[in-house]
């Protein structure tokens, strides 16, 4: 993950702690949120942060759709206050999803595709 302000300079990538992470708006590359990061999912083995869980839709927390991002695709923008990610709504349609009770990273399958999507 990088930082940039709205001039594209960069600035060096601090720490940031897991709560404040959490809530924090999702934009795509025009500006527009498209979500919220819900969480994020972390190697066991590594310690590295793999997704950031974007939550998506629904009303007051009820029948959201979460959204695993790599968390490389995720650039911290300073005037926003928040996430830019290259995807739009539309292109969301597509993404693989979970909801709320479900445990999708148990399959591998479902790690398989997250990785072909955001790969392409």
């Amino acid at each position: 993950m990088t930082m940039t302000t709205s001039s594209g300079q960069g600035v060096p990538d601090p720490l940031i702690a897991s709560d404040k992470v959490s809530g924090t708006a999702v934009y795509d590359s025009f500006g527009d949120t498209i979500g919220t990061i819900q969480n994020f999912m972390v190697n066991k083995r590594s310690g590295k942060v793999a997704y950031a869980v974007m939550s998506f839709g629904g009303f007051l927390g009820i029948g959201e759709s979460y959204y695993p991002l790599p968390w490389e695709s995720l650039t911290y923008n300073i005037d926003l206050g928040g996430y830019v990610v290259d995807i739009d709504k539309d292109s969301l349609t597509d993404a693989p999803t979970y909801r709320e009770d479900d445990d999708p990273f148990l399959d591998p399958a479902y790690g398989r595709r997250v990785s072909d999507f955001w790969v392409t």
